[in-house]
């Protein structure tokens, strides 16, 4: 199972004999290791042999796991970046999951565990097979919302979880900080808006960033491409502000969209997810730019990036440039 699924489920920890956690996601492991009794905290301190996996030696890991504590109901071992052990091991590992020592538990952390092999199929009959897979679009937006939730009682809604995105990346350990930072900053506020993302999450770079796609929708190009070179000439990646740029406006390329199937351009600007603030002016930007050059939107962000990811070999602030007086009109 994926390792949101894991951590999700309230049940005791199952009364397993070996765990597998996998894949390239870190910041999953020390929160499973948070779920297993005697894993972390103090009770580790009793129970718990951390070995690398480059140096253990399964006759010691056996014997560790064998020996009966008097302060702890259960041995753990956990083998850390245990790719080389598992290779080595594998028959006896296969030997040790289907007979096992009682009151004991052996903790996998490696990198590449195929579905495919005889261990894996036997780990998942009688022990844990958890998937630390990276977390991408909806997945991840609908994790932020429920790290808000559970673990500071807030409302994040897709929109801003997005935009937290867009402006800090995807790591997950990043995500949780920044999601700590918004919950700390709204006090009792139940609600995380958007006005809250800005300010924290971006700093002057996020409100420079706003300021300048303003200035794009409303048809300032020249004011956008002065905001443009400070966010550049700040270590700003060109990529990191495509990302900005289409956050923004491919919610007008969606509104033009539904407009064109017979909703009222207001109500297809909420529909897309504008905010509700940005609603007006984006209906004056769509009015003015008409229907021909807001139907091609989508098609210049997707030009843009194709271009961005080595489709072009011209300079990537010179494409921002341009895409800018295009998207301008």
């Amino acid at each position: 199972m994926h390792a949101t699924d894991f951590l999700a489920d309230k049940k005791p920890f199952p009364d397993v004999t070996l765990v597998a956690m996998f894949g390239p996601e870190r910041h999953f492991r020390s929160e499973i290791l948070q779920k297993i009794p005697g894993a972390s905290g103090d009770a580790a301190e009793l129970s718990l042999t951390r070995l690398a996996g480059e140096s253990a030696d399964f006759k010691t890991v056996m014997t560790d796991l064998r020996t009966v504590s008097m302060f702890s109901d259960r041995r753990i071992v956990l083998i850390d970046e245990a790719d080389e052990f598992v290779k080595a091991n594998r028959a006896a590992l296969e030997k040790y999951v289907a007979q096992p020592p009682r009151g004991s538990l052996l903790i996998l952390d490696v990198k590449n565990w195929r579905k495919t092999e005889k261990l894996y199929k036997l780990v998942e009959q009688h022990g844990l097979n958890l998937e630390c897979g990276e977390l991408t679009g909806a997945a991840l937006h609908k994790w932020m919302q429920k790290c808000a939730k559970d673990t500071y009682g807030k409302t994040l809604d897709k929109e801003c979880a997005t935009l937290i995105c867009t402006l800090a990346g995807e790591g997950l350990t990043m995500l949780q900080q920044e999601i700590a930072k918004l919950a700390s900053l709204v006090g009792d506020a139940e609600t995380i808006t958007r006005d809250d993302v800005t300010r924290v999450v971006g700093g002057w770079r996020t409100e420079t960033t706003w300021a300048m796609l303003d200035a794009v929708r409303d048809g300032h190009p020249g004011r956008a491409l002065e905001n443009l070179e400070k966010l550049l000439k700040a270590g700003e990646s060109p990529q990191k502000v495509l990302g900005g740029v289409v956050f923004v406006f491919r919610k007008f390329a969606d509104a033009t969209e539904r407009a064109r199937q017979g909703t009222p351009l207001r109500e297809a600007l909420g529909a897309a997810g504008v905010f509700p603030q940005a609603v007006s002016n984006g209906e004056a930007y769509l009015k003015r730019l008409g229907f021909e050059k807001a139907s091609r939107i989508l098609t210049l962000l997707v030009e843009a990036d194709t271009e961005m990811k080595g489709g072009s070999k011209t300079d990537p602030g010179i494409l921002l440039e341009r895409l800018f007086v295009r998207l301008a009109g």
